[in-house]
């Protein structure tokens, strides 16, 4: 809890000046309100006895003097609510910085085992709940130690036993107070949870809403979200029932404190032992004391609220990337484009099963060549090997004879470029996506590369050009041309090694031969390195690697391939077969 609390204190240290005024007009505010009863007692007990000129003049002062405190007062709160707010979003700012910074930085295994919504909600409504914390809590804690505190030693001064029978009700309320905080926090963890769930379930719908309407579906994702909405609201039951007895419950004994101090007091009058305007300065005294008691009540559901969420901030901060630079890792730089695979082998953390075996490979300078073989036989694995996507189990990754793992992630990856068959765009127009491949490129630079990709044409009869808003992941857009902008990114990119993974898959054919011609002008003296299924792709690569579990069984030509007679030559001839069925080129 300590370490905890120390980091969590740390997001003070930017805004200090901030803070310690938050906390001085806290406190002046917090003063105010006890000196404000004790003008009251002083009018009652002492102004009232003086001659009604004196007394007119006196009240009209003291007034005045009240006047100027509640004003005070009232820019203290202004202060508070205003730039405590604001340093409260700052230090939200910060965090979800930090938090983003941090998923940059985390590999591809983690993001496996992730669901976006989950991922969404932590840096969203969970850092909402740690900033309002951090905000309220120090001031709230502040205000009302200094109220009870400050109450405590002037009801002792006015009245010892009216006193102890007032804080009489304090440890009934702590220990009431424990019993529900525990129960509070898990209730409000499992909210967290439930929400999140709630969240993926969104987030998975809306991104697949053209499956769901294509297969008529809707109904079948309103049940699926009526039972994590229904799990939501049972948690969020549960935590209610918790609230309810605690708020209820605290805010009974507070009222009884009034109650039994007004009866003693009242009882004390009969008897000659309290005067009137004592027991009227008394009972001020006591709104004064339980209405910071309320305050603390309404802390402790905020800090509940917030710490629950800070917990799970932690939780993501503690994941530590698989894949992170070493240290003394260099810059890979002059690259020629070698890359040679040294004895590797490979499983995924969560599998025991071994992806590659053993995988001896040298890819020269310049060379084009081609991987082919049936799905899981790890023709991607061993492509992602390359830039680090994934590490090696075992053996080493080089390039121009460097290991990979030796080089900084940022210049490895700046001298690949990849271009897969699920196209990703981002939200906004074509420039800006493709842009992203150099995001210091000019228009001109960008439209030179949308030419070498044929993309221009296409482009160019847009609605607005090059300017064009693209919708959600490049909805407006056929397949095609979607592959030809990710095409452009990485001509603007200019990378010597390129990675192309079944980037012509699943087109038509029509479109295949478009983008076709885009990858072979885009592979012209780099090393490239194809996931190929369709023949098209594949007949002109200087080697074709045969991959199944064993490893790499089979390597050559096309032309060499099919005289050997093997695995390659089976899966051409399944192949030619459909496609002379189809009247198409078939896949491998």
């Amino acid at each position: 809890m300590r370490k905890v609390l120390k980091k969590l204190a740390s997001y003070y240290k930017p805004y200090m000046p901030l803070f310690l005024a938050d906390m001085f007009f806290a406190i002046v505010g917090a003063g105010i309100t006890l000196v404000i009863p004790l003008i009251v007692r002083y009018i009652t007990n002492e102004v009232l006895a003086l001659n009604s000129g004196q007394a007119f003049d006196k009240i009209v002062w003291l007034g005045m003097v009240m006047l100027a405190l509640v004003a005070v007062e009232c820019f203290c709160n202004y202060f508070i609510a205003n730039y405590g707010h604001v340093m409260g979003a700052r230090i939200e700012y910060d965090m979800r910085a930090e938090i983003f910074a941090h998923y940059q930085k985390l590999s591809f295994s983690f993001f496996n085992n992730q669901k976006v919504g989950q991922l969404l909600s932590r840096i969203t409504s969970d850092l909402f709940d740690i900033s309002e914390l951090l905000h309220h809590g120090p001031e709230d804690l502040v205000i009302s130690f200094i109220k009870i505190i400050g109450s405590f030693v002037i009801l002792i001064q006015i009245d010892v036993r009216l006193t102890l029978i007032a804080f009489a009700f304090v440890p009934v309320m702590l220990v009431y107070a424990a019993y529900f905080n525990t129960r509070m926090k898990r209730a409000f963890k499992r909210n967290r949870e439930k929400i999140a769930d709630i969240n993926s379930r969104i987030e998975d719908n809306l991104s697949g809403i053209r499956v769901v309407k294509s297969f008529a579906n809707e109904d079948l994702e309103l049940g699926k979200f009526e039972e994590g909405n229904r799990a939501f609201l049972a948690a969020k039951k549960n935590s209610y029932f918790y609230m309810g007895g605690y708020h209820s419950g605290l805010g009974a004994l507070t009222t009884l404190i009034t109650i039994a101090a007004l009866i003693a007091g009242a009882m004390m009058i009969t008897d000659g032992q309290v005067d009137i305007a004592d027991l009227v300065t008394f009972l001020l005294y006591i709104n004064t004391f339980t209405d910071p008691v309320k305050k603390l009540i309404t802390f402790t559901e905020q800090f509940q609220n917030g710490y629950t969420g800070y917990e799970r901030f932690m939780e993501m901060m503690d994941i530590q990337p698989d894949i992170e630079n070493r240290p003394g890792a260099e810059e890979l730089t002059a690259v020629k484009g070698d890359i040679s695979f040294d004895d590797v082998s490979f499983h995924y953390e969560d599998h025991t099963e071994t992806v590659l075996h053993h995988i001896n490979l040298a890819v020269q300078a310049g060379d084009y060549v081609a991987l082919v073989g049936s799905s899981g036989a790890g023709k991607s694995t061993l492509c992602n090997l390359i830039p680090r996507f994934y590490d090696v189990s075992s053996g080493a990754v080089r390039i121009d004879g460097r290991d990979v793992r030796d080089l900084t992630l940022k210049s490895l990856r700046s001298q690949i470029g990849i271009v897969q068959q699920d196209v990703y765009l981002f939200v906004g127009t074509v420039l800006e996506n493709i842009r992203y491949g150099r995001p210091d490129a000019t228009r001109e630079e960008i439209i030179e590369a949308a030419k070498n990709a044929n993309a221009h044409e296409f482009i160019m009869a847009l609605p607005d050009g090059y300017d064009t808003d693209i919708g959600q992941r490049g909805v407006k857009l056929s397949g095609g041309q979607k592959q030809r902008l990710s095409i452009a990114r990485v001509f603007l990119k200019n990378p010597p090694i390129l990675i192309f993974d079944e980037a012509t898959s699943s087109l038509d054919n029509e479109s295949e031969r478009v983008v076709q011609e885009s990858l072979e002008k885009l592979a012209k003296n780099r090393t490239t390195l194809v996931i190929a299924h369709r023949l098209s792709t594949i007949r002109n690569a200087q080697k074709i690697l045969v991959l199944t579990d064993m490893g790499i069984e089979e390597e050559g030509t096309h032309e060499e391939l099919l005289k050997k007679n093997g695995i390659y030559a089976k899966l051409y001839s399944l192949q030619f077969a459909g496609s002379s069925a189809n009247g198409e080129s078939g896949t491998v």
